[in-house]
């Protein structure tokens, strides 16, 4: 009853490198000498009995006979011609017994179409058929799995439910998709496990589940089951708030932040808060100081603190160093019911090469490319995905739908986005393949950026998707169909160094450097752009905000007002990193807390009230954001007044304009003519060098009232109060 062909099977079965197991485990109907009949197989290493229970006719069983000492049983029932509905009872040699469906009793969970569109690179909810998935099948509850390897010799599933045994639960290949495929009966939510892969030369390695929700605490790294659609969301409100929501027109102050070191309990070991407690304390304060969105550091699961996040080993699972993936979306929720905005930080461009990751995941470059001058960031030692592969695209594309679908995120910051356009970045002559038509752009991964962008748009109208871009690359916030990359809005990273080279100067050398203040005007609208002082700018010695302030104490904090009231008055959205909110004086460190204890001092405490203030006015105030990306939302009142170093400019709203004056020296001017647009009375609205923000209190208290003497090229002017290191608003008063 078991020819020598099936012998063969039966070997590979054994040793776990068996391409298609259905075709051998399971039922089968068989012919014995011109008669039908049904045969049912099935392998368990350590198995003493295997029996057979219909489950129609529970009456019915079926004693199966070990063939194999490995573990393959097999009974052949003469007087059934029909499949019928089974369960396998086992029982090992103590003599201890359990029932369960057999894995090899079920149809695929994988249709074709699914397996059609996902070879086109359109599946963008593959998210819900890929990876370990909790599901009832055929009436059996249980876990789905699949996998993409088509290079591998065998798969299959370990895990804590089959003593990580990979001979157990071999899988099957699907046609010519590369895609593996089991249903597992029985398994349940906090189940752990892996893909055990017979790579293309024969070697075995243990990879974690691309499209895992849930992860083990590093340092282990084994995935672990978790329904993806439990969670009961409270934001109906906020949700449909954001389909109407322009980006463009209203105010964007973004506080970015790394969850695991805004803030520790260093009375328990200097743990990190759960994404629990982070919705008890982050966002309650995030709200009191007037950011409008959070931007949050990686949070898909990666193994390495350091990385910060950065090199992804689960893309779509939320790190579960702080807790699980519902508690992760009880984060997000309670920032929605707070008007507050969620933007991750996302990393499409490179993963790091540890084993148990996407890295030579059947044993060939799959997710990557073959060739290193291709595939490798040599600088940061990770690969560099595979963009014209359409399943390696498909796999980013819904994971990028995947956040902002099934996390409500509202947006992405897509991280190193130069590090995918151009085939030499960071790279010497030798160590770069130049594309088809020779030049040195990843026509590959444009096309990737355009379709991630289109399709984000049109799925899900109002989320934000933000562009990490370092060159001049055209077009990068200009309409796909435009020949533009499509992103929502840009950092910009040349404002960035810019302004700090600019501030960090002792105000007596400014004068020389003046351009560097102003010359980011000359293309601010060439882009839809962010202002950014992000965590880049306070680490690896480059000092915190705070200590890259020239002058004494004093002047370090009315500088630091100075800069942030500044960049609050450019046009451009705003983002802030944690901690520079109250000046704090060490570089981050992932691997502490801010340092909370400065706000016993005054200096500190005065910086986080402006800063707090500082985001409420602009919240406020329209001129702020209005018309950020349009002409006519800025202008200048004076901008070459290098000996001075003040500068002043105005902005405009629909309804009203604020006008700015900022004096980046120590110098106090009592009588500083200044030319206004209009004729009438212009009062103070905000003041940098306020004493209780630790200022010298040098302020407009009057009313100024314009004369009609030409300055600045205007027809009027008035004279004012300008601080030191100061900025002031000025508003006119409407005519009665």
């Amino acid at each position: 009853m078991i020819g020598t062909a099936e012998l063969y099977d039966i070997f590979h079965i054994v040793n776990g490198e068996h391409g298609d197991p259905h075709t051998i485990l399971g039922m089968h109907e068989i012919t014995v000498k011109g008669k039908s009949m049904i045969a049912v197989r099935a392998f368990l290493p350590g198995a003493e009995k295997i029996t057979v229970i219909d489950m129609a006719e529970k009456r019915n069983r079926y004693p199966m006979e070990k063939i194999h000492q490995d573990g393959f049983f097999e009974v052949v029932i003469a007087e059934r011609q029909e499949w019928f509905r089974y369960k396998l009872e086992y029982t090992d040699f103590s003599g201890h017994s359990w029932q369960g469906y057999d894995p090899y009793s079920f149809t695929p969970t994988l249709s074709d179409y699914d397996r059609y569109l996902f070879g086109a690179g359109n599946h963008y909810e593959i998210y819900e058929k890929m990876g370990g998935r909790l599901m009832t099948h055929d009436g059996a509850r249980g876990a789905a799995f699949t996998v993409w390897a088509p290079n591998a010799r065998g798969v299959s599933v370990i895990g804590n439910f089959n003593l990580w045994d990979s001979r157990r639960h071999p899988m099957r290949k699907l046609g010519d998709s590369g895609i593996w495929e089991l249903f597992i009966p029985g398994l349940k939510e906090g189940d752990q496990y892996k893909f055990h892969v017979v790579q293309w030369d024969g070697g075995h390695v243990d990879k974690a589940d691309p499209y895992a929700l849930y992860a083990q605490v590093r340092p282990e790294t084994a995935s672990v089951l978790f329904p993806l659609k439990r969670y009961k969301w409270k934001d109906r409100r906020w949700m449909t708030a954001r389909k109407k929501k322009s980006p463009y027109t209203t105010p964007m102050n973004i506080y970015e932040v790394h969850l695991g070191s805004w803030m520790r309990i260093p009375e328990e070991e200097n743990r990190c808060l759960t994404y629990t407690e982070l919705a008890e304390r982050l966002v309650p304060y995030v709200k009191d100081m007037g950011y409008s969105y959070i931007e949050l550091l990686p949070v898909s699961e990666y193994p390495y603190d350091g990385s910060w996040g950065y090199q992804v080993t689960g893309y779509y699972a939320p790190t579960s160093r702080y807790g699980t993936p519902d508690e992760f979306k009880h984060f997000i929720d309670t920032c929605h019911q707070n008007g507050i905005g969620v933007i991750l930080d996302w990393v499409p461009a490179h993963f790091p090469k540890d084993s148990f990751g996407l890295a030579r995941f059947d044993g060939t470059a799959l997710y990557e490319h073959e060739d290193p001058r291709r595939g490798e960031h040599i600088q940061w030692g990770t690969y560099i995905f595979n963009y014209g592969r359409k399943e390696v695209a498909n796999f980013l594309l819904a994971n990028a739908l995947f956040w902002a679908e099934v996390y409500h995120l509202d947006g992405l910051r897509v991280d190193a986005v130069a590090s995918m356009l151009y085939l030499d970045f960071c790279k010497y002559d030798g160590q770069w393949l130049p594309n088809q038509y020779g030049g040195r752009e990843n026509m590959e991964a444009v096309e990737f950026l355009k379709h991630l962008n289109s399709i984000m748009a049109k799925r899900q109208p109002g989320v934000v998707m933000i562009a990490e871009e370092s060159t001049a690359w055209p077009g990068v916030t200009k309409n796909a169909d435009e020949d533009g990359l499509g992103f929502t809005l840009k950092w910009n990273m040349g404002w960035m160094n810019d302004f700090l080279f600019y501030i960090k100067k002792d105000p007596i050398y400014r004068k020389y450097h003046h351009n560097k203040l102003t010359f980011a005007m000359a293309y601010a609208h060439s882009e839809n752009f962010i202002l950014v002082l992000s965590h880049d700018e306070v680490v690896h010695e480059k000092s915190a905000m705070i200590g890259k302030m020239p002058g004494d104490d004093w002047q370090r904090f009315a500088n630091l007002r100075l800069a942030y009231g500044f960049m609050y008055g450019h046009p451009g959205k705003k983002l802030l990193f944690m901690g520079g909110e109250f000046g704090q004086y060490q570089e981050w460190s992932e691997s502490r807390s801010l340092d909370w204890h400065l706000l016993q001092y005054a200096d500190h405490q005065r910086t986080k009230q402006y800063v707090k203030e500082l985001n409420h006015f602009y919240l406020k105030e329209s001129p702020f954001w209005e018309r950020d990306f349009a002409p006519d939302g800025f202008s200048w009142i004076e901008c070459d007044d290098n000996e001075s170093s003040v500068v002043s400019f105005l902005r405009h709203s629909e309804e009203k304009e604020l006008l700015f004056v900022c004096n980046f020296t120590p110098n106090t001017y009592f009588e500083f003519r200044l030319g206004v647009p209009q004729p009438g009375s212009y009062r103070e609205v905000f003041n940098s060098d306020e004493q209780r923000f630790g200022g010298s209190g040098v302020k407009n208290t009057e009313p100024l009232e314009s004369e009609e003497i030409p300055w600045n090229r205007c027809q009027y002017s008035v004279n004012l109060k300008v601080p030191p290191l100061g900025m002031v608003v000025l508003e006119r008063n409407k005519l009665k």
